[in-house]
């Protein structure tokens, strides 16, 4: 039997927590049928979703001194570029508006 790689090499953290937030995380990963080692994959999770949210707030905070329509107009220029990249993957499908009846 050949060993194979990981598909995902991982990163060992030692963390640091309060008694209290380790007891109220294993309570609720075990209410929920997680098993002892899921815990990484949990606090893996916890991050990402932390990391998007914090991205998430400081690019909206970037947009809060743009007028409506100055903020309508970006939009607008950022579909239309998302939309013709996808027109030339082949993976967008044009909307069409179905005809009256």
């Amino acid at each position: 039997m050949t060993a194979q790689a990981a598909p995902n090499p991982s990163t060992r953290w030692n963390l640091v927590i309060s008694e209290q937030t380790n007891v109220a995380v294993r309570s609720f990963l075990a209410q929920r049928g997680f098993k002892k080692g899921d815990l990484s994959s949990f606090v893996e999770e916890a991050v990402r979703w932390r990391v998007f949210d914090q991205t998430l707030a400081r690019s909206r905070e970037g947009f809060d001194a743009l007028g409506t329509q100055e903020s309508e107009n970006l939009l607008d220029e950022a579909l239309e570029q998302v939309r013709a990249e996808q027109l030339q993957g082949g993976a967008y499908d044009t909307f069409r508006p179905s005809t009256a009846r």
